[in-house]
């Protein structure tokens, strides 16, 4: 008898198609809620660079905000300038304070000027710098410096602000 040789299927790669009509151009939603930012965080993905400001509490209706690429980030109130690294700068202003409106006791540990408290940006592809730039009348502002200006989408769910900064143009990841 003579042996049989088996020939393996092979899997064709998987191709992964990345999002590019999301434009540069700004992104708002007017509404706003009393109830406070916890926490800023980020992730990496295939196609994007992830920017994450928890409300929680907060309905995915009562979250606004607005979103757009600013020459140089300027703080509300102060009109100080807030140095943030990259080939351009997204200014993310969140309807939502960071401190308790009854006592005015913060409720996410950042400091004005400074880098987000937790966030690590080594080894992402778009993201150069995320500064807090303050909490004033209710919102909260951040500067994300990105590598450059690259197209962007804003989401809401339930407690959640999510910005999303594509790495390129192009489709391919």
């Amino acid at each position: 008898m003579g042996a049989t040789l088996g020939v393996a299927a092979v899997p064709a790669q998987a191709s992964t198609t990345c999002p590019t009509g999301w434009g540069s151009l700004a992104k708002s939603r007017a509404v706003g809620t009393a109830d406070p930012v916890t926490d800023v965080r980020t992730g990496r993905h295939t196609c994007y660079d992830r920017l994450v400001v928890d409300v929680p509490g907060a309905g995915k209706d009562s979250l606004g905000y607005y979103v757009h690429y600013v020459d140089r980030l300027h703080q509300d109130g102060s009109g100080r300038l807030i140095p943030v690294a990259g080939g351009a700068v997204l200014e993310v202003r969140v309807a939502a304070p960071a401190y308790d409106p009854e006592t005015g006791a913060p409720t996410y540990p950042a400091r004005s000027g400074r880098p987000l408290p937790g966030v690590d940006l080594d080894g992402y592809r778009t993201f150069r710098d995320a500064r807090f730039a303050g909490s004033f009348e209710g919102d909260t502002q951040l500067g994300l410096g990105v590598r450059a200006r690259l197209p962007f989408r804003v989401l809401r769910v339930d407690g959640r602000v999510v910005v999303d900064v594509a790495h390129s143009w192009t489709a391919k990841p």
